[in-house]
């Protein structure tokens, strides 16, 4: 089962490498060192879609952030993405997100971007990593500002938050451009939270003056200017993240802020990036300078 599981990971990194490229199912095989037909069957079995419908969203998430992003014409974009013509690209497009790709480039809408799941070994590794790691802690000031988020009722941390909401809340959220570059999740104060809905939130920070438009289902909220200690552990492989994550919240718990003259802050939310082995867990945690 392991071995399965390895093969389709294989194929998904295999084709995240190569998403600009006109993959070819036959290489895509080859990467997982099984047949094309046992290949397809596997990737069928643990993804709940075929390669070609994986490879064809992917694309076209990639496209909607750089038409969003990006001066490049459709024409160029289609090219790029491997599109056999810009008919085709525009209509997978509308498809898609329900909006032709011309439309979406000259006034970006939150689009439900395709935001895969990577595969992991079957047996979650929790184990405490076994070598000295370090994590690394600076001081970062975050501008006032909006975040639209999604509540949920009684999530408080990402697991709870993705079985009462959704996992295909962050995909909205990084179709939305950011003041960080990215979505982020939160930890909101009581005084952020409503009687009915909970601690733990998905949401993007946006300008101050933000008018653009707000998902269904979503909501709109204001934060101050704030001070923030920005806690950053070592690159961890990807079966290892929920250690990572436990490193930092040891640390945070053993580290007293007065050493730097400060103290922790409850009146803002906590802030947890997504996680990603290449730079290593991330998260704020706010802090008010000591009179």
């Amino acid at each position: 089962m392991d071995e399965q599981r390895q093969a389709v990971r294989k194929m998904q990194d295999y084709i995240h490498e190569h998403i600009a490229e006109d993959i070819e199912f036959t290489d895509l095989a080859k990467s997982a060192s099984f047949s094309p037909w046992y290949a397809r069957k596997l990737f069928i079995k643990y993804l709940e879609m075929t390669p070609a419908v994986y490879i064809r969203r992917l694309k076209l998430s990639k496209s909607a952030l750089r038409l969003r992003d990006e001066k490049v014409s459709i024409l160029d974009i289609a090219t790029d993405m491997g599109f056999g013509s810009v008919d085709g690209y525009q209509r997978a497009f509308r498809r898609e997100f329900g909006i032709n790709p011309k439309e979406f480039s000259q006034s970006p809408i939150p689009v439900w971007l395709f935001t895969p799941s990577f595969i992991l070994q079957e047996e979650r590794n929790v184990s405490i990593m076994s070598e000295i790691r370090n994590v690394f802690i600076q001081v970062v000031e975050k501008p006032r500002r909006k975040v639209i988020i999604k509540r949920g009722i009684k999530a408080n941390e990402y697991w709870s938050y993705c079985k009462e909401v959704g996992c295909d809340v962050w995909g909205l959220l990084t179709s939305i451009k950011s003041i960080s570059g990215e979505p982020v999740c939160l930890w909101l104060p009581e005084a952020l939270r409503k009687p009915i809905t909970n601690e733990y939130v998905q949401g993007v920070e946006v300008e101050p003056d933000y008018n653009g438009e707000v998902p269904e289902g979503f909501e709109v909220i204001d934060l101050p200017e704030a001070t923030y200690l920005l806690f950053r552990g070592e690159p961890f492989a990807e079966e290892q993240y929920e250690a990572a994550i436990g490193e930092i919240w040891d640390a945070e718990k053993k580290y007293n802020p007065e050493f730097i003259g400060y103290a922790w802050d409850n009146c803002n939310p906590r802030i947890q990036l997504e996680p990603r082995g290449e730079r290593g867990y991330i998260e704020l945690v706010p802090v008010k300078k000591v009179n």
